[in-house]
């Protein structure tokens, strides 16, 4: 009889273990998959860790782009100590990933570089303004260092200058990349842009790389279209050879600060202002925008020829008229200011 008991015993203290091994291997199951359950994403999305570092913040942009398991991934961040670990950055979550990837990849600080861009820029607050937006970097704080002649200089530059040393093109950078950094790359660039032939070219017409950025600059805001950027650049390069002053809209339009002027009026060819090339023989002291290089190899590579005026045309294309004689201009200049009157722009 006792050995019956004994044998139901047996059974029942091994159906309970089978049951609690039961349990324990479907538990470690889910928990298995559960932590290593992977982010489905159709595309690859980004997180931004900015200089705050906040955990919290990590935890809501992942469960912004599909975190499978809150409660798992914090279980999981505590046991590999990220929360005292996070790093700054810019860090691709991508299809796949499981959450312990994920964590390794942010305590690691193995982020992704940003593209950079920047074209079409007019002022060092427009620059600024640009890089802000796709860089953790303030924009202020970068307008303040653009604007510091002791920076510009410990760069080679002055403070009119210092804008020509940003090549429009497209940078792979870091996000979190310090303002420090990001001009110390700058300056790189700058000098792999003006390689060996480029020097050898600005020298064939007379100027210096900034030189050549400078009337660049003029070029690009003169010319609504690029085909017209050589025959431009050539017209200008005539009129600085032979001791005249430039005379051009833009410059007075930097001058005056208003980029939007329509008209050029006799008022504001006498503003007081180094840019203004109607009252200053030469090349303004820098810029007036950050050329692009499609207007600095045309300015490298300006059309021949004995232009020495240009007038926007009649039909308010945006095109221009060339002239080599000051009689040629006038009547091309009246033509324009008659197209102004009948539409009204004064």
């Amino acid at each position: 009889m006792e050995q019956i008991k004994k044998k139901k015993r047996n059974k029942t203290v091994l159906l309970i273990l089978s049951i609690l091994l039961s349990a324990v291997i479907a538990a470690g199951i889910y928990l298995y998959s559960t932590i290593f359950q992977p982010f489905s994403l159709t595309e690859t999305a980004y997180i931004h860790i900015d200089r705050e570092k906040d955990y919290e913040e990590v935890v809501r942009q992942l469960k912004e782009v599909g975190l499978p398991s809150e409660k798992i991934f914090r279980l999981l961040a505590e046991r590999m100590n990220y929360p005292n670990m996070v790093k700054t950055g810019r860090y691709a979550i991508e299809d796949g990933m499981s959450m312990p990837d994920v964590i390794r990849k942010l305590r690691s600080g193995n982020q992704t570089p940003v593209n950079l861009t920047f074209n079409n820029i007019r002022i060092r607050e427009n620059l600024a303004g640009r890089i802000s937006q796709q860089l953790m970097i303030d924009s202020l704080s970068l307008l303040n260092a653009l604007e510091d002649p002791a920076n510009a200089q410990k760069f080679g530059f002055d403070e009119y200058t210092f804008i020509s040393m940003f090549i429009p093109n497209t940078y792979e950078v870091y996000w979190d990349t310090s303002i420090d950094n990001l001009l110390s790359r700058m300056k790189r660039e700058y000098e792999l842009f003006w390689n060996e032939e480029r020097k050898e070219k600005a020298g064939k017409i007379g100027l210096t790389p900034v030189q050549v950025s400078t009337l660049a600059s003029i070029v690009e805001e003169e010319a609504t279209y690029a085909d017209e950027y050589p025959i431009v650049a050539g017209l200008y390069l005539n009129r600085l050879n032979r001791g005249m002053r430039l005379e051009a809209d833009p410059t007075v339009k930097f001058a005056v600060g208003d980029f939007a002027l329509r008209r050029i009026l006799f008022r504001h060819l006498e503003v007081e202002s180094p840019y203004n090339t109607y009252k200053n023989s030469g090349l303004p002291p820098g810029p007036i925008r950050v050329p692009s290089i499609q207007a600095i190899e045309a300015t490298l590579s300006p059309q021949q020829h004995r232009y020495l005026f240009m007038c926007a045309k009649d039909d308010l294309s945006g095109r221009h008229n060339f002239a080599t004689t000051h009689a040629e201009h006038a009547r091309n200049a009246a033509a324009y200011q008659r197209a102004l009157n009948a539409m009204g722009i004064y």
